[in-house]
């Protein structure tokens, strides 16, 4: 597969004083390999970038089209973490209440006094996905969270922290069903996308399928010219049989799966969710203000979902990270946009984040999945070119 770097034509809009922000979303064609993607940034609740360029699909040239939405992976997590936090709000679910008060069948193996802000935080050490599972079971909700109430954590609750890389998304969205009624998906599509017209599901109608950029995976990283023990630590890492691989699915997921409709159906809020990087931002805007008289999250629920939870190294990435009750926020491996930041990335280089102090809200969505997890430079050049544009 050749490399792309012939800039397409970049369409959409930029208010004066943020063309820095075009040119580098350009640039990221010509030096990063991009695709496909979307970026769009809201200030005090108005857009102020929304830019789309790159094709869809690799195989038949589709272009990216203005509503083109993409599988945003982790990215999914803020969109599971919002539904919580309107729970909270509510009053309906508390964060330092036990997850067994509103889902009693979670308390087994030592489970019963492990709270929402915990679990959020990927404290409860259920992190790998249990053995004997099925993808058919991933993808059909009933067993994998009936596994995972049953599941022996691999380290003492609250003791330490490690990314719960799937599993979060099930603990967080069975919560929201217990109290809620509905699933994660049908309280997404009613509570956050129907009141600000979002292009974002967890579980995506099938009618919006033609609609989807087709995933362009990178080939792996060329690890040969490391010496071998450097080898040997990220095969430790993330290599088959690590905890790593076995949050990430134990190998029941292939990357083809990604690009099926069966994933894509599903709902999957860990990583799963399907959207555009305008319906991210969006979204991430009226956690901290008002979008067209809608306001999602009040700066109360806001400072409890982004206060600390968890630092330090994290058993399953084996780097340093830090997250509040389901938000990244700064520090550690996590570059955001500034300090006060709080969102979530995805695999392949996906974000949607908040920075209440400046009034802004990010999305970007791009279809190129490249091998990093965090921090990457697509990403992180567009964050320049929005401080220099407010410098």
């Amino acid at each position: 597969m050749s490399n792309q770097s012939v800039v397409p034509q970049i369409n959409g809009h930029v208010e004066p004083g943020y063309e820095a922000v075009r040119e580098a979303f350009a640039r990221n064609f010509e030096r990063h390999e991009e695709v496909g993607a979307s970026f769009c940034l809201y200030r005090d609740g108005k857009p102020v970038v929304d830019l789309w360029a790159g094709v869809a699909d690799r195989a038949t040239g589709r272009e990216w089209s203005q509503d083109a939405v993409a599988l945003v992976f982790s990215t999914t997590k803020g969109a599971a973490a919002v539904c919580l936090h309107l729970l909270v709000q509510r009053g309906l679910i508390a964060l330092d209440e036990p997850v067994a008060t509103y889902w009693p069948q979670f308390a087994p193996a030592g489970k019963g006094s492990v709270t929402v802000r915990q679990a959020a935080g990927h404290r409860v050490g259920i992190a790998p996905i249990p053995e004997g599972l099925t993808l058919a079971d991933l993808l059909g909700w009933e067993p994998i969270v009936s596994a995972l109430a049953a599941a022996e954590p691999i380290w003492e609750p609250g003791s330490a922290h490690g990314y719960h890389a799937l599993s979060f998304g099930w603990i967080v969205g069975e919560l929201v069903r217990r109290v809620s009624g509905k699933s994660i998906g049908e309280f997404f599509a009613s509570e956050v996308a129907g009141p600000l017209g979002l292009d974002f599901w967890i579980g995506l109608p099938e009618d919006v399928e033609p609609r989807v950029a087709v995933l362009d995976f990178a080939p792996p990283a060329d690890l040969s010219g490391l010496p071998e023990e450097q080898q040997a630590e990220i095969a430790r890492l993330v290599g088959p049989g690590s905890l790593f691989w076995q949050a990430a699915g134990r190998g029941l997921i292939k990357q083809s799966d990604y690009n099926s409709r069966a994933m894509r159906a599903a709902q999957v809020p860990g990583a799963g969710g399907v959207g555009s990087a305008r319906s991210l931002a969006r979204m991430y805007a009226a956690t901290i203000g008002e979008v067209d008289g809608v306001r999602l999250l009040e700066p109360a629920t806001v400072d409890a979902a982004r206060t600390l939870v968890s630092e330090g190294t994290d058993r399953v990435l084996g780097m340093p990270t830090r997250f509040g009750a389901g938000f990244m926020v700064p520090g550690g491996s996590f570059v955001l946009y500034d300090e006060h930041s709080y969102g979530h990335y995805g695999a392949g280089g996906s974000v949607g984040l908040a920075s209440p102090e400046s009034g802004l809200a990010f999305g970007y969505v791009p279809n190129r999945m490249t091998s990093s997890l965090i921090g990457d430079p697509r990403t992180l050049a567009l964050f320049e070119a929005v401080r220099s544009s407010l410098a």
